[in-house]
């Protein structure tokens, strides 16, 4: 598997990014496509990554968006069904990159319904914070936050 930095308008990341949306409609009733503008990570201090398998077909995505300074916000974590270990490489590329980025925490929210990703996050060290920005006062949303390691 291979994870880089990609246009989240490519076909190819359209599809993944098509298939993440299905999957929260099921899930949450939602798409969460109002909550994703690709010209947010196409910024400065934003990033859009792809993960390949050794075929070359991409079987998951994620993103981080700028939020202030020392704050980015991640976006669109998606794994194909069946890919093993493909999220957590994601999010390991996302937070090593915002660390060198100069981040110092990376934000997200996801959905309470959404279970399996509140765990997800969890173990992999996130822990849930008061809700930020448009999700402050929305009670099915739960936003978590974990502190980032300096750039090595």
């Amino acid at each position: 598997m291979r994870i880089e930095a990609a246009d989240p308008s490519a076909p190819l990341v359209l599809s993944l990014l098509d298939q993440l949306s299905d999957t929260l409609t099921f899930i949450t009733g939602d798409s969460g496509r109002a909550s994703f503008n690709p010209a947010d990570v196409a910024v400065h201090g934003a990033l859009f990554a792809v993960a390949y398998d050794s075929d070359g077909t991409p079987v998951g995505c994620g993103a981080y968006r700028p939020l202030c300074e020392e704050i980015a916000e991640v976006k669109r974590m998606f794994a194909a069904p069946g890919s093993k270990g493909v999220g957590a490489a994601i999010l390991a590329f996302l937070e090593q990159n915002a660390a060198a980025d100069g981040y110092r925490e990376l934000w997200l929210e996801t959905r309470l319904v959404n279970d399996r990703a509140v765990r997800f996050y969890e173990k992999h060290g996130y822990s849930r914070i008061p809700n930020f920005g448009k999700y402050v006062g929305r009670p099915e949303a739960v936003c978590l936050g974990k502190a980032l390691a300096g750039p090595v």
